[in-house]
């Protein structure tokens, strides 16, 4: 909803004046005025100026019936791109388009085409700024909190209030008196007419105060003046928005009315203050007095505050009005201005700048950040000049630098930046996957540049640079290609694709070093984080953490290496650490770089610290896809293979949870910087794998190495480990514990948005560690890796009494009931020797490039099904025989459990055969107590040649044992690999722990909402995340494929109506109206054979270079 803004300091008490209007006057008057206003929804798709991304609800009224001109709030019209649509009292809706905005003052005009209202009857409503008095009873109709009509009361109490002060980094009113009366205007009523008993408007509602009553109404003089240009314009020539012209002048600074008191304690003589007075009308109470100069402007080192305005061209000025009016009708003219500074009369002469000259009207969306030349509203409210490089938004790219929004680009590349055409012309000469210095200054420390590095995007995430440029006739923004086609960026990108596609012709299993594909992108999002119903929090004590997960990112994971054939290069080994240095082979330089091993650490830190990994992980905002639940993760890997053309890490998916990511590698070993990619997710256990491109590292190759892995024997209670991590410094750090608990089964609920999360896994408890935060791996005493120390991620419920607040990335829309946290527990490695083992070996498997080389990548075979154990003394309470409770005793004396089915993913071959509660006795006659048992039994499947992919069950179920043949299911570890975005929302096919939620709509599945971004159609009109589209105009979409194809037949500006599935199960149908000129819809697909994320239109009004 269009909520005004709200002053931050105190306001002035109403006068209460008795009327002697009637009753019956004011319903005359209201039944003439309530007809024409109008209820304005008002979309920004992009943040531009002073304003952000967004939807909202405001109000406006009809001034001019025959051309169709609508009056409001300047905040309503937006100074950027704006999508709006009034709705009338009688529900009519028509689209309204902006017609002028002023550069200043909070009034602007919306258009739309008279004959597109059938049936209201209704009158332009007059303005008379002169009726405006005090004690004027008024009311205020409008959409006031959201209701479509409502009417306040109020009395005018003052009319020369200072102009309230909203924001300091946002728009505020100026150089202008306010109104005021305490009606007690709130959100939605920004817009609204302030009529008097005649039913005439004597002002326009703008702000109002939070605490208290008071509302703030904008004066109509210059209004009625812009009005009459506008209808003066259209009779000279026709219905052509783009001929409207209102002169505006200006010199670039502020004034305060001051009273006389104050004039005189500023310096005014007596004899300027009884001339003053002499000449000015009855009842003036003070002078104009210069506040504010904006640098460089006009009146930069003429004018400086404190400063009393005396005479503009001979004329005494005392009030906003007559030195407007003055400025106005003096564009590109000089003035004279007498002064008096400190009771010291000067005349300075200035010439009137154009004021919409200084107001931006284009801006350049580039990884979507939106950047354009500082306006006028910013440059007084920031202290810098006009024109500069300003970051109204910072996207993807830019806050992956941690460039903020509000900054001022200095330089960019080692060139300065002076306007937005140097911008574009240094992008231009970048090749994708760049990083470059970025220089920016910021307001709140304006004497200290800053300097980031910025990494230009390596994908096609995002579509090349767009210029957009305000085009009045349509009052849209119109995008082209900001570079050339022939520029290093654009080129870059395709040369890139054509490289993956010549290298996926190479051997299978021939290894030759080729070019690293490196991914990096960033940027705010939206979940629709609707509560729902949550299985129970994680079942181990302790496992809770109070950090934020937003921010707050995961840890170190170790490496392992398997000695498998001797695929695995090891340099360096045990004897050489005990001699007291590694004998690394390779030159003095890289043995100078290489970090010395610090001679107390311990022997296991000594051994393992150069295959330890500092990870870096950005998600970009338009690719949140798999309910991730932050942009942005820290944590530390493991290298667990390294050789000439391949290097692999081992972390755990709390810090890289989804493919599509940039990741970038910090080497304890040694001091380098490199990309990597994500080839491998375990759609089950907590592990991914990495990889990185050698060749990268240059001399540091040699100095870096792969743990030793150590999957057997398992660990056990009451062994000694040491627990190895780094610290954000890239420092190790080690400490011996004892396991406590080598068997523990993880439990973690469901999120409220639903993510990925660790099921049907043992962990490992220790003694002793370093918290919840830091991660790493725990090796024996001779450095071999027999765990990875990984964080998992969590929620819990927020406490009643607890006032923190969950920051959330943009995209994302919050209303969850609890915070993400994180525990950290060890995963035994074999798992993932298991899966280093079939990449090495190539197993057979969809192949995919890695390092520019096709490789076989392991597919994993699952029963799809969620489990936890319980002990066997309970499931003898439920009817479990004697016989197998001692079967499966004598199996595992340690656990003493068996396990049982917590739910079947929707889906899943399992899903209609198991049911909840069921206990899994035994596997082909094979007694099951543990997740491992079952794993087993599926691996045993794969090695089958005659294997059907079933595995022969015998489950308890309600006192019964009943033989089953349950099918299991394959997948690959991509995670989700194609994606489209439709108005604005993030679509996917329903991811696992979508799926782990029980069930898939009856109507064919569906597609599923994953984010949903501001100021798109979908934010809106209300179609948010965690629900599946099920049909759009009665055509089922049960698949992306499917609903591509629906989509790309529909039309700009079409109603559309979809049919959605929430995930608590409640349907809904509900209609929106397309926007392709703002919102293409477009799609992202992963391609494993040549390991690129392609863009690709399906469909947008004009070509956007995507």
């Amino acid at each position: 909803m269009e909520s005004p803004v709200k002053e931050e300091v105190g306001g002035e008490l109403a006068m209460e004046i008795e009327s002697s209007v009637t009753a019956e006057d004011w319903r005359r008057a209201l039944s003439r005025v309530v007809p024409a206003v109008a209820v304005l929804r008002t979309t920004a798709p992009r943040a531009f100026d002073t304003e952000v991304a967004g939807a909202s609800y405001a109000t406006g009224f009809v001034v001019d019936k025959a051309r169709g001109i609508i009056l409001t709030n300047r905040h309503v019209v937006k100074p950027g791109p704006v999508v709006s649509e009034a709705m009338f009292v009688n529900r009519e809706e028509i689209p309204v388009y902006p017609l002028y905005r002023d550069p200043v003052h909070d009034f602007g005009f919306f258009r739309y085409d008279p004959g597109a209202i059938k049936f209201l009857k209704y009158e332009e409503i007059p303005l008379d700024p002169e009726a405006a008095s005090v004690g004027l009873e008024i009311r205020v109709v409008g959409n006031d909190s959201g209701e479509k009509v409502s009417i306040l009361a109020g009395t005018l109490a003052r009319l020369d209030r200072e102009a309230p002060h909203y924001k300091k980094d946002g728009y505020n009113d100026f150089n202008t008196f306010y109104m005021q009366a305490a009606s007690g205007t709130k959100g939605g009523s920004s817009g609204s007419p302030v009529v008097d008993c005649q039913g005439r408007a004597v002002a326009l509602n703008a702000g109002s105060k939070s605490s208290s009553a008071s509302a703030f109404f904008l004066p109509l003089e210059r209004v009625v003046r812009a009005l009459n240009l506008i209808r003066d314009c259209w009779d000279a020539f026709g219905i052509k928005s783009e001929s409207v012209y209102i002169p505006r002048g200006t010199l670039q600074m502020t004034f305060q009315h001051k009273g006389f008191e104050e004039t005189r304690r500023l310096g005014l003589r007596n004899e300027t203050e009884q001339m003053v007075r002499l000449v000015s009308p009855a009842g003036e109470t003070g002078m104009l007095v210069v506040d504010s100069v904006v640098p460089e402007g006009p009146a930069h080192k003429h004018l400086e505050p404190g400063d009393v305005l005396v005479h503009i061209n001979g004329e005494v000025v005392t009030q906003f009005l007559a030195m407007e009016t003055l400025l106005d009708d003096s564009v590109g003219k000089e003035v004279n201005l007498q002064i008096e500074r400190g009771g010291v009369p000067l005349t300075v002469k200035l010439e009137v700048e154009d004021l919409h000259s200084i107001t931006p009207n284009h801006f350049l969306e580039v990884s979507g950040a939106v950047i354009h030349p500082l306006s006028y509203q910013q440059a007084r409210n920031f202290r810098f000049k006009c024109g500069l490089v300003y970051v109204a938004e910072a996207g993807y790219m830019l806050s992956r630098a941690s460039v903020p929004r509000h900054s001022i680009i200095k330089k960019f590349a080692g060139e300065d930046i002076e306007n937005l055409d140097d911008l574009i012309a240094v992008i231009s000469k970048l090749s994708r996957g760049a990083r470059v210095p970025l220089e920016y200054v910021k307001y709140t420390d304006r004497y200290r540049n800053k300097s980031v590095l910025v990494t230009i995007d390596q994908h096609g995430w995002y579509a090349p640079p767009q210029l957009y440029t305000r085009n009045d006739a349509t009052g849209l923004w119109n995008a082209k290609l900001a570079i050339p086609l022939e520029s290093p960026f654009v080129v870059s990108h395709r040369a890139g694709h054509m490289d993956a596609n010549l290298n996926s012709i190479s051997p299978l299993t021939e290894s030759s070093p080729m070019d690293l594909k490196c991914q990096h992108e960033s940027e705010n999002t939206a979940d629709g984080c609707v509560k729902m119903q949550t299985d129970e929090e994680i079942a181990v004590d302790g496992s809770h953490s109070g950090e934020d997960s937003i921010i707050e990112k995961k840890r170190r994971r170790v490496d392992e290496e398997i000695a498998a054939e001797g695929t695995i290069s090891s340099f360096g080994d045990l004897d050489d650490i005990k001699d007291g240095a590694l004998r690394h082979p390779s030159s003095v330089e890289v043995s100078d770089l290489a970090r010395t091993i610090s001679s107390n650490a311990s022997l296991a830190e000594q051994v393992i610290e150069p295959a330890l990994v500092m990870f870096e992980v950005h998600v970009p905002p338009i690719c949140m896809l798999d309910g991730v639940h932050s942009q942005h993760f820290f944590g530390t890997g493991v290298i667990i293979y390294h050789s000439d053309c391949l290097g692999l890490v081992a972390v755990d998916r709390n810090t890289v949870a989804v493919s599509i990511s940039d990741i970038m590698l910090s080497f304890a070993a040694y001091p380098i910087e490199i990309p990597a990619e994500v080839v491998f997710l375990h759609p089950v256990h907590n592990f991914a794998l990495v990889a990185y491109d050698p060749s990268a590292l240059g001399a540091g190759a040699s100095v870096i190495r792969a743990a030793k892995l150590l999957p057997e024997p398992a660990l056990r209670r009451g062994d000694s480990v040491y627990l190895v991590g780094l610290s954000r410094s890239l420092q190790a750090t080690s400490r011996k514990s004892t396991i406590t608990n080598p068997c523990t089964a993880v439990n973690i609920g469901s999120a409220d948005c639903p993510r990925y999360r660790a099921i049907n896994m043992e962990v490992i408890e220790l003694d002793t560690d370093f918290g919840s935060s830091f991660s790493g791996i725990l090796t024996d005493e001779q450095g071999r890796v027999q765990a990875l120390w990984a964080s998992f991620s969590t929620q819990i419920k927020r406490k009643k009494k607890s006032t923190k607040r969950q920051l959330t990335p943009k995209l994302k829309y919050g209303c969850s009931s609890s915070e993400d946290h994180q525990f950290v527990r060890g995963i035994p490695i074999y798992a993932i020797s298991q899966v280093l083992e079939k990449i090495i070996s190539g197993t057979p498997g969809p192949f995919r490039l890695i390092n520019g080389i096709r490789r076989p990548m392991p597919l994993v075979r699952l029963l799809e099904v969620e489990l936890y154990p319980t002990l066997l003394s309970k499931a003898r309470s439920y009817g479990l025989s004697d016989n197998w409770v001692q079967a499966l005793a004598k199996k595992d004396p340690v656990r003493r459990q068996v396990l049982r089915v917590k739910g079947c993913l929707a889906g899943s071959k399992a899903e209609k055969l198991l049911e909840q509660g069921d206990m899994i006795l035994a596997i082909n006659k094979e007694p099951i107590t543990c997740f491992l048992d079952i794993e087993n039994a599926c691996q045993k499947l794969d090695q089958s040649i005659d294997s059907d992919g079933v595995l022969n069950m015998t489950i308890f179920r309600q006192g019964k044992e009943i033989d089953l043949i349950v099918g299991t299911d394959v997948r690959d570890g991509n995670g989700s690999t194609r994606m489209v975005n439709w108005c604005g929302s993030i679509i996917q096919d329903p991811h696992s722990a979508v799926r782990a939620l029980g069930f898939l709509p009856k109507e064919g599945h569906g597609v599923y909402v994953a984010r949903w971004c501001h100021g798109s159609p979908v934010h809106r009109y209300g179609l948010y995340a965690l629900q599946w589209i099920v049909e759009v105009n009665g055509q089922p979409t049960p698949d992306l494929e499917s609903f591509i194809e629906v989509v790309k037949g529909l039309e700009d500006r079409e109603f559309v109506r979809v049919k959605t599935v929430h995930l608590n199960g409640k349907p809904r149908v509900l209609t929106l109206k397309q926007d392709l000129h703002y919102w293409p819809t477009w799609e992202l697909t992963f391609e494993p054979e040549s390991d690129t994320w392609k863009r690709r239109t399906i469909k947008a009004l004009q070509p956007t270079g995507a």
